[in-house]
């Protein structure tokens, strides 16, 4: 007996974490792409990508370890049923409920591991991401510019073209900028270009050496002029005042809401959230037991049919908690029923069907005799 179990957790815990290395390097990959489109879009700072991945990555550990889980488990006792090695088992006085205990032993940990992932871990990622993306808004304009594109700026009062600087990476190079100060528009050329703080917070960009042409629409008149630096002023802004704006907001936004002000929130967002946040660590006992009896298949039919129904009932799963996420948010379901619905219907699908593998058929009756052979376990 003890060997079964050791072997059902090593195997169970070996194939769940070759699914997670997976899972994630595929969620790296998707997330990465994603950002790297942000920031060459200028949206967000390329030095911020990596760390923008990791928290992004962070908030999704939970579903990821409850699905690999779910699918390590899947795996094992598919496994032992196709190479016949649950015939040897079954031999020995076991059957298909001393798989639970085994199973139990490995979920019930990492469900520990994924409630303090939802409760603390995933809104304090929320609340990074918030907080890088206000730290880069609050960064001059100029500074979020990419070589070798335009960038609009006061709301496209000021367009800007610029080219990287061959001394200093850092800096900017050749500019081109149009510029529009009612009647004049300007078009405005520079060898390089730099940013200064005013001693009152304000931000100014500073041309280096340039011509600047000045044009009337509809009018005859214009100007042309040379300069040695022109400098024009970006948005002023007062940078701690709206760092903590931003950081207020964060708190407001119920993803990156600490838990204990959930639980002392009175409104259905609250609760809401707060559902989501423990349906999560149930779900990856749940998914884990579920997964027994899915697993339990006939070694002469196809897998890939039986996998493809295991891993659309998980889907399914997933969904309803979705689900009564936003039903608990739009007070269609009280928190109080919610919270335990699905987990409780799919708790009986999972009763269901191990009463299904367990059963015992009767026998069938020889018309010869009078009695049938003994009944056998299915």
């Amino acid at each position: 007996m003890s060997l079964f179990k050791r072997s059902v957790v090593s195997e169970a815990a070996s194939n769940a974490s070759v699914v997670f290395s997976t899972l994630i390097v595929i969620w790296l990959s998707i997330v990465l792409v994603r950002l790297l489109g942000e920031a060459a879009a200028g949206s967000i700072g390329a030095n911020v990508v990596m760390g923008l991945a990791a928290l992004t990555t962070i908030a999704a550990l939970p579903t990821v370890i409850a699905v690999s889980v779910f699918i390590g488990v899947l795996t094992t006792v598919s496994r032992s049923y196709r190479e016949s090695e649950m015939v040897v088992w079954f031999s020995s006085g076991l059957s298909l409920a001393d798989w639970v205990r085994p199973v139990l032993r490995l979920a019930l940990p990492v469900s520990v591991l994924v409630g303090a992932l939802t409760l603390f871990a995933s809104p304090w990622s929320h609340r990074q991401i918030e907080d890088y993306r206000a730290r880069f808004e609050l960064r001059s304009d100029i500074s979020r510019i990419t070589s070798g594109q335009f960038h609009e700026l006061d709301a496209g009062a000021r367009v800007v073209f610029v080219e990287p600087s061959e001394e200093d990476p850092e800096q900017l190079g050749h500019v081109f900028a149009r510029l529009i100060e009612q009647p004049w528009h300007s078009v405005v050329t520079a060898s390089s270009a730099r940013t200064e703080v005013a001693p009152n917070g304000d931000r100014f960009l500073v041309l280096g050496e340039g011509m600047r042409h000045d044009l009337q629409p509809g009018g005859l008149e214009s100007r042309l002029s040379d300069f040695e630096a022109f400098g024009f002023r970006l948005e002023s802004r007062d940078s701690e005042q709206t760092l903590a704006q931003a950081r207020e907001r964060a708190l407001q936004n119920h993803k990156g809401r600490p838990t204990f002000l959930l639980v002392q929130d009175d409104v259905s967002r609250s609760d809401g959230q707060l559902m989501w946040r423990l349906a999560i660590p149930i779900a990856t006992i749940n998914l884990a037991l579920l997964a027994i009896p899915l697993g339990a298949v006939n070694p002469r039919v196809g897998r890939s049919f039986d996998l493809l129904i295991a891993g659309l009932v998980a889907l399914l799963y997933m969904n309803l908690i979705n689900a009564s996420h936003g039903w608990i948010n739009n007070e269609v379901l009280p928190f109080e029923f919610g919270v335990w619905l699905v987990h409780g219907l799919f708790l009986m699908l999972t009763a269901v069907l191990f009463w299904q593998r367990l059963r015992v058929k009767a026998p069938k009756q020889d018309p010869g005799h009078g009695t049938g052979s003994p009944a056998v376990p299915q």
